[in-house]
């Protein structure tokens, strides 16, 4: 794998490519990194290639100080300057958590730039809006989302040397069958270590505005889809759902619906995978999308 930076955008974008061929671009979700992929990029590389950036905000990227420089026009314009810099006209996304959001965000915005698009466990923006403003699961399920957003967030997530953040994520994907060897976990907490970056990731959630309603009025959701026609919502691409069944952050609930808004879905299921599938079960994940990549 070899790594590199980009200077776009306003910021410097560290990202590793692997592998020849079509490409592949992968966005990770909160708290990640590049190294997510790792697994994926591996298999998939010797077929395709493969780019996983570290997103603004976190881990070697540039993390602005302005909960604004978060806001997701600034979040799919990295992308779309990130695959200018490398030349690459159109392309296809796989994306999970976070990372899908501006995923989902990006092809609406650039349909034209994607080839066939993956999300893993989210929903189309305007469903999972749909889905904090009026699901009293998926709003209870969200409930985090009020801490991220708050001053004391970095605090919860970096005290007693990332214990939270520890547990949440890496022990929770161990119990569940991912095999993260302790250099993989040495790295995963170097990522959040780096100055400034755990606040990076937080201010996507601030700059999003997103949560369920909360107690000074404010109906839910996120602005996502702020400035966007709906006739624009609609994804006339190959979309693969990948959905771990057993994900307590993200409901299947928020699925119903979805064919409105992406008429060409695929959706794998993998009912003992979590919300961390690509770590429990890289194998699965990487046929799921080569199989994908296939499809006529």
């Amino acid at each position: 794998m070899e790594h590199h930076y980009a200077d776009i955008n306003g910021i410097r974008m560290h990202y590793v490519t692997h592998g020849a061929g079509e490409p592949i671009l992968f966005i990770h979700g909160f708290p990640e990194y590049w190294g997510a992929w790792k697994k994926l990029m591996l298999e998939l590389g010797k077929d395709y290639f493969v780019i996983a950036p570290d997103m603004r905000g976190y881990n070697l990227t540039s993390k602005p100080k302005e909960v604004e420089a978060y806001h997701v026009k600034h979040l799919v314009e990295d992308l779309r300057a990130l695959l200018e810099h490398l030349k690459i006209s159109r392309s296809n996304i796989v994306s999970q958590d976070w990372g899908a959001l501006v995923g989902w965000s990006f092809v609406i915005r650039h349909p034209e730039m994607v080839s066939r698009f993956t999300t893993i466990n989210i929903t189309h923006p305007a469903l999972f809006d749909r889905e904090l403003r009026e699901n009293p699961r998926q709003q209870l399920a969200a409930q985090y989302m009020h801490v991220f957003r708050s001053p004391q967030a970095e605090t919860q997530i970096s005290g007693d040397d990332f214990a939270w953040a520890r547990q949440a994520v890496l022990n929770d994907a161990r119990a569940h069958g991912a095999a993260l060897s302790e250099d993989d976990m040495a790295e995963w907490v170097a990522s959040w270590k780096q100055p400034g970056g755990v606040t990076g990731g937080l201010n996507y959630y601030r700059a999003a505005k997103m949560g369920p309603p909360d107690s000074q009025g404010n109906p839910g959701g996120s602005n996502l889809l702020d400035g966007i026609k709906p006739e624009q919502y609609v994804v006339d691409k190959p979309v693969l759902f990948i959905h771990g069944e057993q994900d307590t952050y993200l409901l299947k609930d928020g699925q119903q619906g979805i064919e409105k808004y992406a008429p060409r879905i695929t959706f794998q299921r993998l009912p003992d995978a979590t919300h961390w599938v690509v770590l429990e079960k890289p194998r699965e994940v990487s046929q799921f999308i080569r199989d994908f990549m296939r499809a006529t």
